[in-house]
């Protein structure tokens, strides 16, 4: 497999308490690796580690055969440059317009006519589906669109990595369903190599091309969508069947007591 990221036994300590319990895995290239688990499970500190936000107590982070662990700031910021990130709160700037937003890592980054940024900056926003909002500050978006706005500017430099966190965090269905299209797009159109992070499962089978499941800050699964979907992993199968780790009473018992009373 052609993999665009290699994790080989990542370890991550909070003070005392061990989070990531050697962490081995490979994301392919061009495809859609989503990181999935339940709460507190480690796929937050994950994605800081991939991005270059938290260094690891030990083991090694590869994108494109550069271990990013060992990088100093300025290495790293060379790295992110080739990356495209959407926050799970889109991470917009308030005090400025949906364009002036998108257009930012152009301005920062290249050395670009204005009047080429601003042609860029609209083929961002047609392409996430605001095309004419170019004027509206996040405020007047709704929380789909502040999305939509954060995606086009996580393209503005057409990343060949691109990351997601929680997506379809505080989305209705119809919306996150909207994004999910909008992610198998990019891996289809521009064959970008996404990495989502998510725990929503509708998602997770409308987008993944290969699944890597977080359990208590170790991998119990790496593999394709289809290889994950019957797997017999009673974990695995807990998450898939949303079954509580622990129940004390089953719904009949529950009826029963509320009837006696």
């Amino acid at each position: 497999m052609d993999s665009i990221i290699q994790i080989d036994d990542l370890v991550t300590h909070y003070g005392d308490r061990q989070v990531l319990k050697h962490v081995s895995f490979s994301a392919p290239r061009g495809k859609t690796t989503v990181i999935l688990g339940g709460s507190g499970c480690g796929k937050s500190t994950l994605l800081k580690h991939l991005i270059g936000l938290l260094k690891p107590s030990s083991g090694r982070i590869s994108i494109n055969g550069t271990d990013i662990t060992i990088l100093d700031e300025e290495g790293l910021n060379s790295v992110r440059k080739k990356l495209g990130i959407l926050f799970q709160g889109a991470a917009l700037l308030n005090s400025m317009t949906i364009a002036d937003n998108v257009a930012l890592p152009l301005r920062e980054h290249t050395k670009l006519e204005e009047s080429t940024i601003g042609i860029m900056v609209r083929m961002k926003l047609d392409l996430v589906g605001l095309s004419g909002f170019e004027n509206f500050y996040p405020s007047q978006l709704s929380g789909g669109m502040k999305k939509r706005a954060g995606l086009a500017r996580a393209i503005a430099l057409e990343p060949e990595l691109l990351f997601f966190d929680e997506p379809s965090a505080g989305l209705d269905p119809v919306t996150a369903a909207g994004l999910d299209e909008l992610i198998i797009k990019l891996r289809n159109v521009f064959r970008m190599s996404i990495i989502v992070v998510t725990h929503e499962l509708p998602s997770v089978f409308a987008i993944a091309d290969y699944v890597i499941m977080l359990d208590a800050g170790q991998v119990i699964f790496a593999g394709t969508i289809d290889e994950f979907k019957v797997s017999k992993q009673d974990r695995i199968k807990m998450f898939l069947e949303r079954r509580p780790e622990s129940a004390t009473y089953s719904p009949d018992d529950y009826f029963r007591f509320i009837a006696g009373n």
